[in-house]
């Protein structure tokens, strides 16, 4: 195998860049798994990221400056590897997420029945905006029915200011599953 990578055949091109684009993609996901806290899945995902990773830099290292085109196919499937990698993590949405959104005393009710009646725990609280009296809703869920829940936002509100933001830890509450 290594002397496979090692040549400069069409092979070893297609190799080196399918391995990097694999690597970068599990190390995409391995980041997900470390900033929520899953120690075993990252570091199980660390051991083959980074031992593919020894294989295929060895091989674009040895002998680069008589094949700098490893250089080149190593830096693309670089690039590749991280978009594969977020496309991957957007799709497999683990974890939890905090949905705030402010609107308009009176309109903010009607879009937490809305939510409530599509399974999604809100609580709502009353705020002072800048020129009227503003209601904040709240709304923890699982990460994969965040644009379920915008969706139904933006059909109930026309003018709420909106934030998502990514949550490591919910102890209670009602997240439905």
């Amino acid at each position: 195998m290594n002397e496979i990578l090692s040549s400069s055949s069409l092979l070893s091109y297609f190799l080196i860049f399918f391995a990097k684009i694999f690597e970068v993609s599990i190390s995409t996901i391995r980041i997900m798994f470390v900033s929520r806290g899953d120690k075993m899945k990252a570091s199980f995902i660390a051991f083959f990221e980074i031992l593919l990773w020894i294989v295929v830099v060895s091989s674009v290292l040895k002998g680069l400056s008589e094949d700098p085109i490893k250089a080149i196919i190593y830096s693309a499937a670089f690039t590749i590897g991280n978009y594969i990698g977020i496309t991957l993590e957007e799709k497999m949405a683990v974890g939890l997420t905090t949905i705030q959104a402010i609107t308009k005393e009176g309109e903010g009710r009607e879009a937490a029945q809305l939510l409530r009646d599509n399974n999604f725990g809100v609580t709502v609280i009353k705020g002072e905006g800048r020129e009227c009296t503003r209601e904040i809703l709240l709304i923890h869920l699982k990460r994969k029915r965040t644009q379920e829940a915008v969706d139904l936002l933006n059909s109930q509100l026309d003018n709420a200011v909106i934030s998502i933001n990514a949550v490591k830890i919910i102890r209670g509450g009602y997240i439905r599953k």
